[in-house]
Order: C-alpha cells, then sequence, then structure tokens
C-alpha cells in the first residue's frame, strides 16, 4: 500500500489535479464567502439585502484583497436587484436611457426608487445599469470577477457598486452614476470642452491614487485606460470596469500568469509576449494615459500619417528635453500650460514606460510626484507658459 501511495504521489499529473481541485476549493470557499446568493441563478427573486451609500474614504491599507473578503462577512452592502425592478427602471432597456456601450454589454441611465429593498420609502437615487451580453462567452466570469471586488473595496476613487442582479441567463450590475462621462470623452471628441492642463493633472493624480490603493491590496488592475477613468460631478476621477482585475502574486512568486487581455496600446509588452502580470504592468499603462493627456491623441490613430499612428512611437520623436517637444503638446490647450513642469510630466511617463519593467516606479512615487508638480502649478513660481514666450518670459 506504501508503494502504490508513492507511486501516485510521483505522478506529476495526479499533483496537478490535486492541486487544481484544491484551487478550485478555494474559489468556490472565497465565492461563497463574497456572498453565497452569486454561486446560484435565482428565478424571480424577490429577497434582497440593503445597502447603504457611504461618503467615500480611504480604509486602513489591509495586507490583501482576501482580507477584505473575510470583512464582508461582518458587513455585507450589496443590494441583490430582481431583474423586473431593473428592467422597469431602464423601461424595458430603452435605448434612449442609454448612456454607454462596451465589450461587456450596453449601460442605462436609471432611477432606482426603493433603494433599501424594504418597504420604508427611501430618497430616489440615479444609477447606472450595466446589462450583460447575451453572447459574451467572458461576461459571466468578468461580471464575477467585479461584483467580488467592488463588493468590498471602498476608496474615493474607485466606482461603487451598489448591487447586482443574476437571474437565469441575465446578469446585471448597478453602480453609482458618472455623470461627466470619462476622462477619454473629454480628451478625444468634440462634445465636451478641452479640459484646462491642471485639470488634467488632478484627474490623473486621482486616478493614480486609485491604482496606488488597488497595489496596496494586492490587486492588479490590468485594465488602465482613459475610458476607465470616470469622472463624476465636479471631475474628481474613479476607476471603473474590473472584470479584468486580479488577485497579485503570493508569497515569492514575482507575477501571476494569466491569458493576454487588455486595449491594444496599453498593454505592457512583457505582459503582451508572456503573459506575466506583475503591478508594474499598470503602471505602463498609466505612462500611456499621461501621454494621452499631454498630446491630446489616442494611443493608436489610424488616420494619421504612417510616423503618428502609434503614439508611443511618435512621442519618442520629441524627447521631453529637446527644443521640439512642444510639437506634441495638445493644440487644444491653446498654449495655456507651464512648459517646464509637462516636460516633467513626460519624464514621469517615460520611467513608467521603462522597457525593463523593474525600473518603472511604483504608483505610490508616482502619487507623489504628481502631487508635487500640482503643488508648484498651484504656486506659480518659476512657471513658464507658451502664451507669454513673445514676451520673454518662456524659458525652453
Amino acid at each position: 500500500m506504501n508503494c502504490l501511495f508513492m507511486f501516485k504521489s510521483k505522478n506529476p499529473k495526479s499533483r496537478r489535479n490535486r492541486k487544481k481541485e484544491s484551487k478550485d476549493m478555494r474559489k468556490k470557499d472565497l465565492l461563497q464567502k463574497s456572498d453565497p446568493e452569486l454561486s446560484t441563478a435565482r428565478k424571480n427573486q424577490t429577497s434582497s439585502t440593503s445597502f447603504s451609500l457611504p461618503t467615500p474614504r480611504s480604509l486602513p491599507s489591509p495586507t490583501s484583497i482576501r482580507n477584505l473578503y473575510t470583512e464582508r462577512e461582518q458587513n455585507r452592502n450589496l443590494r441583490v436587484f430582481s431583474y423586473e425592478e431593473l428592467s422597469e427602471a431602464t423601461c424595458g432597456f430603452d435605448r434612449k436611457l442609454q448612456i454607454g456601450e462596451g465589450g461587456f454589454g450596453n449601460v442605462y441611465k436609471a432611477t432606482i426608487n426603493n433603494l433599501t429593498g424594504g418597504d420604508s420609502p427611501s430618497i430616489p437615487l440615479t444609477v447606472a445599469i450595466k446589462r450583460l451580453k447575451q453572447q459574451s462567452q467572458q461576461g459571466h466570469k468578468q461580471w464575477l470577477a467585479e461584483v467580488q471586488l467592488l463588493g468590498v473595496v471602498n476608496h474615493p476613487n474607485v466606482v461603487r457598486l451598489l448591487g447586482y442582479c443574476s437571474e437565469d441567463t441575465e446578469r446585471l450590475l448597478v453602480y453609482e452614476l458618472m455623470s461627466n462621462l470619462s476622462l477619454e470623452d473629454h480628451l478625444f471628441t468634440r462634445r465636451t470642452p478641452a479640459l484646462p492642463w491642471k485639470q488634467r493633472l488632478e484627474i490623473m493624480l486621482g486616478a493614480a491614487q486609485g491604482l496606488a490603493y488597488l497595489h496596496e491590496i494586492q490587486v492588479i488592475y490590468r485594465d488602465f485606460k482613459s475610458s476607465n477613468v470616470l469622472l463624476d460631478d465636479d471631475f474628481n476621477p474613479k476607476l471603473s470596469d474590473f472584470g479584468l482585475a486580479r488577485e497579485g502574486p503570493e508569497g515569492d512568486n514575482t507575477h501571476v500568469t494569466t491569458a493576454r487581455v487588455g486595449t491594444d496600446g496599453y498593454a505592457a509588452p512583457e505582459y503582451v509576449e508572456t503573459g506575466h502580470l506583475r503591478k508594474h504592468s499598470d503602471v505602463y499603462s498609466f505612462g500611456v494615459v499621461l501621454y494621452e493627456i499631454i498630446t491630446g491623441r489616442r494611443t493608436i490613430e489610424r488616420m494619421k500619417p504612417s510616423d503618428e499612428k502609434i503614439l508611443l512611437e511618435w512621442v519618442k520623436l520629441y524627447p521631453a528635453d529637446s527644443r521640439s517637444f512642444r510639437m506634441i503638446v495638445d493644440s487644444k490647450l491653446q498654449c495655456k500650460y507651464p512648459v517646464a513642469l509637462v516636460r516633467r510630466v513626460a519624464k514621469l511617463a517615460d520611467r513608467c514606460l521603462k522597457k525593463n519593467d523593474t525600473e518603472r516606479p511604483t504608483m505610490a512615487f508616482v502619487v507623489e510626484s504628481l502631487s508635487k508638480i500640482i503643488e508648484e502649478t498651484n504656486s506659480g513660481d518659476k512657471i513658464s507658459f507658451v502664451g507669454e514666450s513673445t514676451r520673454g518670459v518662456m524659458k525652453a
């Protein structure tokens, strides 16, 4: 009997199977801890748990996201909506109420009249409802990832998930409404006024704080881009769309190996080549968006001349310390920007975009750097504006 046991223990396939079974059990346990109701689709569900809408705040830094999953046992603040009430709130998912569309599905603006789900009346709240496309093969996995993660995190720069619906094949998410669209809308479309330079910096600082928080709790965002930075009434930024987020590596592991997903132009080269995912991958994506706010251009511009199609290749022709650097600065800023500080942002972006990921800064460093640049912008000391160059004030 002992010989048989030893033989089996040396069988690599058996070890992999046992490891897979153990991993599946852990996932199942985590899912049940996150919310037992998520593991089964219920038909015509009417019961719901109440949820509160606390003022966003930064939580004490936990050691990892797993700690937050455990804490949620005592504080469940996601409401379970029925499909019927979400359909009614959107007038049967009327296209007139549609405010967005993505790979996951369509997003609708709606008003929820009974927030707590109980008999007592409550103040109506305008929300955003995201409905999973029926034909989406990866949709349920991403829907589940969002519910698990956003059900436990709480940060001023991460969008709040208020509740969800899971009935039969229907999967929906209910978020706080971000009324000022996304950073992408304000940078690249004509339907919104151009953002001034200082406001661009403040938005990027808030996004950096959100990413730094995620990294503190060992979460890799994996899909940082300008369209996922949403803006509220006061233009405060919040990270959204967490379907691709992953828990970071544990113990002595340096990375998580995943399927290579994301958006062209934003993904770090080492992740694209190997599937090895690290926090540094998010830093690279952040560097791409820093150049987007400098140039006002998308990461891929298919209608531009060949040497300008790829943003990161184009900006290499105009280094931050060169005289020609101002050629790449967004013309929509109308020369109302401090040249020296824009150069510093470009240099910070260059550090984030280092090919060797270990040479990239941490998001905590990025937050500190942007804070200092904004502080100097506010002080107005030794700042040279392009518009002042004709009066001899500007220093290249």
